[in-house]
């Protein structure tokens, strides 16, 4: 079966000013998305993408725009299926005052039960994208063969419940997988099982550094800005 290269989108506008965007229109890329965004044909030009498949939302489409330029060949399908989780009405809420509402504690360690109020559930979130890989698997292999690879450019949360879906991890644990803006997720399927080949690899270690406010220790909704 294929390898699925899952890229989450580049740092946007709502990253910056930490606000959960969810399905809010109009959240482009910022100065460092982009340019993340123009780097990643060079991170991936040795890998034959066979197909390319997106969100619907512009932050996705604005980060393979590169891609795709430097590939005339590929065209972008869109699959609402890996689009953002729906944070209902947590959408276009400041992080910060997030944080009080009694929900965020379930989120945080015990999201399998959490439903945004408005929106959908984690569980939920999680099953569509699972649907959708599997589905793209068995298309990718049948017009490409077994060997192919192909790439989904998705969000965070999104990107999460995938990992710990092929790792066989229940989704109160996906709060401990990290991945950052423009990182690389790639995931091997066989027959019997997933393999997890990388995980978040941005392509250097700048997020490992010290920071000057040190980590409260919750997983940030939406996946978070990534390394300063």
């Amino acid at each position: 079966m294929p390898t699925l290269i899952l890229v989450r989108h580049g740092r946007s506008t709502a990253n910056t000013s930490a606000v959960l965007a969810g399905r809010t229109p109009g959240v482009a890329l910022d100065e460092r998305g982009a340019a993340q965004a123009a780097a990643l044909p060079g991170r991936l030009a040795a890998l034959p993408i066979a197909e390319v498949v997106t969100s619907p939302l512009q932050r996705c489409h604005e980060t393979l725009g590169p891609l795709l330029d430097a590939r005339p060949g590929l065209r972008a399908h869109t699959d609402e299926r890996i689009g953002e989780c729906d944070y209902g009405e947590w959408s276009g809420r400041k992080l910060a005052e997030l944080m009080d509402e009694p929900l965020m504690e379930v989120v945080q360690t015990h999201p399998s039960a959490a439903a945004f109020p408005g929106g959908e559930s984690l569980r939920a979130m999680q099953t569509r994208a699972a649907e959708a890989v599997r589905e793209w698997n068995a298309r990718v292999e049948r017009d490409h063969g077994a060997d192919a690879v192909y790439l989904m450019c998705s969000h965070g949360d999104i990107i999460k419940s995938l990992v710990a879906d092929a790792l066989g991890l229940h989704l109160d644990l996906f709060q401990r997988i990290s991945v950052e803006p423009c990182s690389i997720t790639a995931i091997r399927y066989t027959r019997l099982r997933p393999f997890l080949v990388r995980l978040g690899d941005t392509g250097d270690l700048a997020s490992l550094a010290p920071r000057e406010e040190p980590p409260t220790g919750d997983a940030p909704v939406g996946g978070g800005a990534g390394a300063p």
